[in-house]
């Protein structure tokens, strides 16, 4: 069984067992979490979409670390008129384990 879930403004199809860097949510490390914007469903050929969200359904993770991103650099320039600019960014992030998903018994 997979889901397409909905956090930190991104869409991410997870499977139980699988270890994935969401945006970084505030949680302590070990705890556990519960992700309930669910898209979408599946399992085999049998697929259930959201209008938007699934009702019910749900997927348990734990949180594993919290941790940053490698560094962006950003590099602006305007040619013949001595301008550049440097700039770094580094993006928070949150590793988590996909424990479970859970389907919804209404729909």
């Amino acid at each position: 069984m997979y889901a397409v879930i909905k956090t930190g403004g991104k869409q991410y199809r997870v499977v139980a067992g699988e270890k994935l860097k969401i945006e970084q949510i505030p949680a302590e490390v070990g705890a556990e979490i519960t992700l309930d914007q669910i898209l979408m469903l599946g399992e085999g050929e049998a697929v259930k979409i959201g209008a938007p969200l699934l009702v019910g359904a749900a997927v348990k993770a734990t949180v594993l670390a919290h941790g940053r991103h490698d560094k962006i650099r950003i590099f602006k320039m305007r040619r013949r008129k001595h301008y550049q600019k440097h700039q770094g960014h580094r993006q928070n992030y949150t590793e988590i384990r996909i424990d479970a998903i859970t389907a919804s018994n209404a729909a």
